[in-house]
């Protein structure tokens, strides 16, 4: 069955059909044409445990899930729209990112603590994200909401990235990441932008980082 396909860099296509199921944003349909049915989920293909850790924390998004058989057209407020390939791997990524993914991949929450330690708690606070995260595993495909675009640049263990953390999508791969300072506490003080904290990842994979540091 082909692929999500992409109108624009703000709208996308999939084709919903045997072999195809997706949970989508709530209020993410724009368009469809066949006989497609959307439906409430609690958890998104997630086990119930971590449903309900991210409702208590607050952290939850409305999902649909969307059977049947036609053509589904998504896309929200005006956000670009990119699309993920997923072989196997992992994405960690914040929900409220997620516009639409294959029923297929197994859909779990991530304490950023585990990744990140004090520090992943630390750069939940400090970005916004707050403590959970978003995970995807398998094989299908998924798309993610940002501020004009995404880019993706690779991770290795001789070259670490270090990422502005309100520009942070997304990241796949064995990555750890921790939160650093640019710049002493001292000269800190009275600063008003996020530059003063960097996300370092490190190990091997691919960061997405978006073209803005406004948030969903």
């Amino acid at each position: 069955m082909p692929g999500y396909t992409s109108i624009n860099s703000k709208m996308l296509q999939v084709e919903i059909g045997p072999g195809r199921e997706l949970y989508s944003r709530r209020g993410a349909m724009l368009a469809y044409t066949g006989r497609v049915a959307f439906a409430p989920t609690a958890t998104a293909g997630q086990g119930i445990g971590g449903a309900l850790g991210r409702a208590v924390a607050g952290e939850r998004t409305e999902m649909m899930h969307v059977t049947g058989q036609g053509t589904v057209m998504f896309g929200r407020s005006g956000l670009h729209v990119g699309v993920v390939e997923l072989a196997g791997d992992t994405l960690y990524v914040e929900a409220d990112r997620l516009l639409v993914h294959d029923a297929s991949l197994q859909v779990g929450t991530m304490f950023l603590g585990e990744q990140g330690g004090v520090g992943g708690v630390i750069r939940g606070a400090v970005s916004g994200q707050g403590l959970f995260t978003t995970t995807l595993n398998g094989h299908g495909s998924c798309a993610l909401l940002s501020h004009g675009g995404v880019m993706e640049l690779p991770i290795t263990p001789q070259r670490p990235v270090h990422v502005d953390p309100q520009a942070y999508v997304a990241h796949r791969g064995q990555v750890q990441n921790k939160l650093t300072t640019a710049v002493g506490l001292r000269e800190m003080i009275g600063r008003g932008s996020g530059e003063g904290f960097q996300l370092q990842l490190s190990g091997s994979g691919v960061v997405y980082v978006q073209a803005s540091e406004r948030k969903i």
